[in-house]
């Protein structure tokens, strides 16, 4: 099973992603703050708040991520 294991705030609602299966790249949560859940996230303060949770990500009051929609649209980075 895949699973993040780095994850960097980027500007635009973007993080910076590395995954255990060596593939690295930047995912874009904008689509996903349009979800009353993830309204938080519109906050630039709290959204720096990204940190690893279980195999994806997470922020403090909750919103996550899993990693196998992370790794569906993950915007790979070239080698």
């Amino acid at each position: 099973m895949n699973k993040v294991v780095s994850v960097k705030p980027l500007d635009g609602k973007k993080v910076a992603i590395v995954l255990s299966d060596g593939r690295s790249g930047v995912f874009d949560v904008s689509p996903y703050i349009k979800s009353e859940f993830f309204q938080r996230l519109n906050d630039d303060s709290y959204f720096s708040q990204v940190s690893l949770f279980f195999t994806g990500i997470g922020w403090p009051e909750g919103q996550d991520l899993g990693p196998d929609t992370i790794a569906a649209e993950l915007e790979v980075a070239p080698e």
